[in-house]
């Protein structure tokens, strides 16, 4: 599902280098729920933005359900993010002008799917997740843990191969965090949803089926949570 080989990140800050990552290599299977782990300032969201094709190694390669995506061009790998990819931020990203609803079919309006087909995809996931008597509302109607899980339904309305969340728990209290993680955790084992999650909390290691922890750029384990 997802290999990377001797990947490295470095960033140009003025006459500053960074060694953001330092020849990562893994191999992630479909269906498992990883969690990337590490202190502040350890990769962590640099790797899942490469993975996630939201960035560019400096060095290494990454082969995603099969598919060597270096050669992709700029359009192409758009394509293959809109298409394959799903992604939720700490931060929820929706746009305020639009209603729950509009929110969660953006992507599938975008993509150009048919809006009888984008309509029944958003209502069924909404419905997945609870949330299917909010589709008026706007995100200042909502909770923090509801506007959170209208991103992961978003991100989850066309299915994707791969689900990237970036702290997807950082602006919220313990019991959203906890609604949160459990809906990953059912997404993960109903659908044999593929999720790849950076995480810095410890009581977070029960939800993975393995963890992935660096430190200054490098894995330093590879296990599933003791």
């Amino acid at each position: 599902m997802i290999t990377a080989e001797n990947l490295s990140r470095v960033y140009e800050m003025g006459k500053v280098t960074v060694h953001a990552l330092r020849g990562v290599s893994l191999t992630i299977q479909k269906g498992e729920f990883v969690g990337i782990m590490g202190a502040s300032g350890s990769g962590k969201s640099t790797l899942l933005h490469l993975l996630g094709l939201l960035d560019k190694p400096t060095e290494g390669r990454i082969i995603l359900g099969g598919i060597d995506v270096k050669d992709l061009t700029d359009r192409q790998r758009t394509r293959f993010r809109l298409k394959r990819l799903g992604y939720v931020f700490q931060d929820y990203a929706l746009v305020p002008e639009l209603t729950v609803e509009e929110n969660v079919f953006l992507t599938s309006m975008v993509r150009g799917t048919p809006k009888e087909e984008y309509l029944a995809q958003s209502h069924q996931i909404l419905d997945r997740i609870g949330l299917s008597d909010r589709l008026s509302h706007k995100h200042n109607e909502l909770s923090g843990g509801q506007q959170q899980r209208v991103a992961i339904a978003r991100a989850m309305v066309n299915r994707p191969e791969i689900l990237f969340a970036d702290e997807p728990c950082a602006n919220l209290d313990s019991e959203s965090s906890r609604n949160v993680l459990d809906l990953f955790k059912q997404i993960n084992q109903e659908m044999a949803q593929t999720i790849v999650m950076v995480s810095h909390e410890d009581w977070h290691k029960r939800y993975f089926n393995r963890i992935i922890t660096l430190r200054d750029g490098e894995i330093i384990s590879d296990d599933p949570p003791s």
